[in-house]
């Protein structure tokens, strides 16, 4: 999502200055909360379930694009750069997986729809089970759950990209003034704070961006709890949705959108 955004802004002939690529790094606390998926996969309905995987597998690729259905090879076949390529269909073939052991079936199995937004979902109801999925500089996260709509944001970390305009173009001026009064050492945190959740709210509501992003306020200060704060859309949304932010791993933020606060939060390392 925010790569759209860079691409609008060189469009509209905004400064930015790209920074050399950073090796990803891991954190040992963020590690700890990432644990083996258990042997026989279950997704209760108080539950949510996040997947975390690295997508550089090149090992794995040709079982994973057996997997895919004729429009996702055709997509997969347009990306104009191979990693681009290969990290979406290491992506769908990890999504197919894991929907298999949640729902008993094969990874060729399944088909996918769309939403008029571009979200997709199971064309069959299979056990109500709905999913989100967001990918970033090589690490994808999947989110799962049964009978409640949700909506994850995974991004790579850029301390440039803080420093330009772009808040100002597409947060709310809350979140703006919220940003701007930050120490300039928090900023890059802060801004990703808001993007991720943001971003992870629209996707949970599958509208993309055709809900502007200045239209409700989230959390973003550096170890203030991720929240939706108020929105200028519908009285009763920020009752309908938690937020919470997750740690994918040092260099990237993340966050987790699920419809209703009767559910728990359990952590998948996809094996590797």
């Amino acid at each position: 999502m925010i790569l759209r955004v860079l691409r609008l802004c060189a469009i509209m002939r905004l400064p930015l200055s790209l920074p050399e690529s950073l090796v990803m790094r891991t954190d040992e606390d963020d590690e700890m909360v990432w644990q083996p998926p258990s042997a026989e996969l279950r997704l209760p309905r108080d539950e949510v379930h996040v997947w975390r995987a690295r997508l550089d597998l090149s090992q794995s690729l040709a079982g994973f694009l057996a997997t895919l259905a004729p429009d996702e090879k055709g997509r997969a076949a347009r990306f104009h750069f191979q990693k681009d390529r290969d990290h979406f269909i290491a992506a769908r073939g990890m999504l197919r997986a894991i929907l298999s052991g949640y729902l008993n079936s094969r990874p060729e199995q399944f088909s996918f729809r769309y939403s008029a937004h571009g979200k997709p979902f199971l064309a069959t109801d299979d056990g109500d089970v709905r999913f989100n999925l967001s990918h970033s500089h090589g690490l994808a996260l999947f989110a799962f759950a049964r009978g409640r709509d949700l909506g994850i944001d995974l991004e790579w970390v850029r301390a440039d990209v803080a420093e330009e305009q772009i808040a100002e173009r597409f947060f709310s001026a809350c979140e703006v003034a919220a940003l701007r009064a930050l120490p300039a050492v928090e900023q890059a945190d802060a801004f990703f704070n808001c993007w991720t959740r943001k971003e992870a709210y629209i996707k949970a509501r599958g509208e993309g961006l055709s809900l502007p992003l200045d239209q409700f306020d989230v959390s973003l200060a550096p170890g203030e709890p991720a929240a939706l704060l108020c929105t200028r859309v519908e009285a009763d949304e920020v009752s309908r949705w938690s937020m919470t932010e997750l740690a994918p791993g040092a260099g990237f933020k993340a966050a987790l959108v699920v419809e209703g606060r009767d559910w728990r939060l359990r952590r998948w390392q996809w094996p590797e």
